[in-house]
């Protein structure tokens, strides 16, 4: 089943809009700074978000499965654009490259190998996984009155 979701700009705000998926709503807005008036996340707020709550589910669920001692996961995001040529990391690369870090926080008894299997496990949540693959956006535009 595909996932759905409805983003509505509201009336009189700037950059304000209404996201609708299912029952649930809430509003995103751009930060003052930037000409929004910060009445909500931003756009790669809602991105960060979305990476770090399939990663701490996903991590949570497979350490439950394995039966390990953790008692709670967090995962702090940044985004980022940093210019290739200042990282060795990018080797080839020209521009600017957007970095995404994401910073797991376990509490819990772990083994070093456990750590290591969450990390590998990390990358395979859904949101990372679409995240890497590059997905492919098909655009339309519906002209009404």
């Amino acid at each position: 089943m595909a996932n759905k979701v409805t983003v509505q700009y509201l009336p009189d705000y700037t950059h304000s809009q209404l996201l609708t998926a299912g029952r649930h709503a809430f509003v995103a807005d751009e930060p003052e700074e930037a000409g929004g008036e910060d009445l909500g996340p931003s756009p790669y707020e809602l991105l960060l978000w979305a990476l770090g709550s399939c990663t701490a589910m996903t991590l949570m669920m497979y350490a439950r499965r394995k039966g390990w001692d953790v008692a709670d996961i967090s995962v702090h995001l940044t985004h980022d654009r940093v210019h290739a040529k200042d990282s060795e990391e990018w080797e080839g690369e020209t521009g600017r490259v957007e970095v995404i870090q994401r910073e797991i926080s376990i509490r819990g008894e772990i083994s070093e190998e456990q750590r290591a299997r969450l990390l590998q496990i990390a990358q395979r949540c859904p949101v990372h996984k679409t995240l890497t693959a590059s997905p492919k956006v098909v655009d339309s535009i519906i002209v009404g009155s």
